[in-house]
């Protein structure tokens, strides 16, 4: 063999060898690639910044913590229903909430709402220890399997009522809960260190805000950070619970966009709120403001997101209306995808029944109108109604949004 010889050889070795490698990789992770896009695109593009919480998103396997049929969509920003009529939280929330606490390597950390252990292995190695709870048996029992198997030694578990804490490890550095209740349980203050923080979702069952409290002479100081929509705390809380939703009246919050933003800038009554704004304009069709969704960024979304108690049995059709204007919109990156407003029903268990679309809206329009009628699944009990550029390019107003029930 002569010199060329010998060097093509080594190359097609070396080259092989790297394909086995690359292969191997794929086979021990097939999912890394998809962790690190969602990461890149969801969370880190969305604002959060602490680099330990971001590390530990990518090296957690969300995959690990949902059925088998959900682990195509484990790494859409997203949540997935995980049984008991509960969910496991997007990864945006998760990683927004756990870069909240400003988690320490010395915190010892209460979690409310155990669910599939996600948002637990994610403070794992942030933290010294979690104690998480988790109220529906079956959930709190497979959670902890999920959490052994995969080596979380620091995270306890345990099933109870998650209003009541966990005094026997108290006090804790930080309390996160992954659950709504109406107010902050009385327990959890308690349990809470002075100077310590908590962050959790309180308020009525569609119309969350996302709080961070620290305990200051004995009571909590609060932060409001962001609208947000999370499944209710069961048990103690939700007996406790005055304001509850009509299932049979649903209506949507703030729809003509005429209230003015919240302390922290945001738009009242919708939640996931990415790449919008809301802007003046002379000629909206209601009132003097309007919402603006905009985006650049093929494949990249802007969006804004509400929930409502919706009862098949009791509601057949829906009217959605609405005002919308664009300006230079495109499709998607896949080609498939534009601006619409879009209803989406779950059956109790929060699995997806189906969707009713308004839409697409493409190109560059004035003002118009647009007013449709749609059916609604029989078993469907509650709903999520999406503004959305579903990833394409260019700019979308949006004024005077409504739904109705067709009776």
């Amino acid at each position: 063999m002569n010199r060329s010889q010998s060097t093509t050889a080594w190359l097609l070795a070396v080259t092989f060898l790297a394909l086995v490698v690359a292969r191997t990789a794929d086979a021990r992770d097939p999912y890394e690639a998809a962790r690190n896009n969602l990461v890149d695109t969801a969370i880190v593009a969305n604002g959060v910044k602490d680099p330990r919480v971001i590390k530990s998103v990518r090296d957690t396997q969300r995959h690990e913590f949902v059925s088998a049929s959900q682990r195509p969509q484990a790494y859409y920003d997203m949540a997935l229903p995980i049984g008991e009529d509960q969910t496991i939280s997007s990864p945006f929330i998760v990683a927004y909430m756990t870069e909240s606490l400003e988690p320490k390597p010395t915190d010892k950390v209460l979690e409310i709402g155990t669910g599939s252990g996600y948002q637990a292995a994610i403070l794992s190695p942030l933290v010294k220890d979690v104690y998480s709870i988790e109220i529906k048996e079956v959930l709190g029992r497979k959670a902890a399997r999920t959490l052994q198997r995969l080596g979380y030694e620091n995270v306890h578990t345990k099933v109870g009522d998650g209003y009541l804490g966990w005094p026997q490890y108290a006090p804790f550095d930080k309390i996160i809960v992954t659950c709504s209740p109406e107010n902050v349980p009385q327990p959890l203050i308690d349990q809470l260190r002075e100077g310590g923080k908590m962050v959790i979702p309180v308020g009525e069952r569609y119309q969350q805000t996302l709080v961070l409290f620290t305990k200051k002479d004995g009571k909590l100081e609060a932060d409001p950070l962001r609208p947000t929509l999370f499944v209710p705390m069961t048990g103690e809380a939700e007996d406790r619970r005055e304001v509850k939703p009509d299932p049979a009246n649903p209506r949507l919050e703030n729809g003509d966009f005429e209230e003015p933003l919240a302390e922290n800038s945001t738009v009242p009554g919708w939640y996931y709120q990415r790449q919008l704004e809301l802007v003046e304009d002379s000629a909206s069709p209601s009132g003097s403001h309007c919402l603006k969704l905009s985006n650049s960024d093929p494949g990249r979304v802007a969006l804004a997101l509400q929930g409502l108690a919706l009862d098949g049995r009791q509601v057949h059709k829906l009217s959605i209306k609405g005002w919308v204007k664009t300006d230079g919109v495109g499709f998607g990156a896949d080609r498939t995808l534009a601006p619409m407003l879009v209803i989406s029903y779950y059956d109790e268990q929060r699995r997806e029944l189906g969707r009713s679309a308004v839409g697409p809206f493409i190109g560059t329009q004035d003002w118009h109108e647009v007013d449709k009628t749609v059916s609604v699944p029989p078993t469907t009990r509650e709903a999520l109604f999406r503004i959305s550029t579903f990833g394409a390019v260019g700019t979308m107003y949006v004024d005077k949004v409504s739904i109705e029930t067709v009776r």
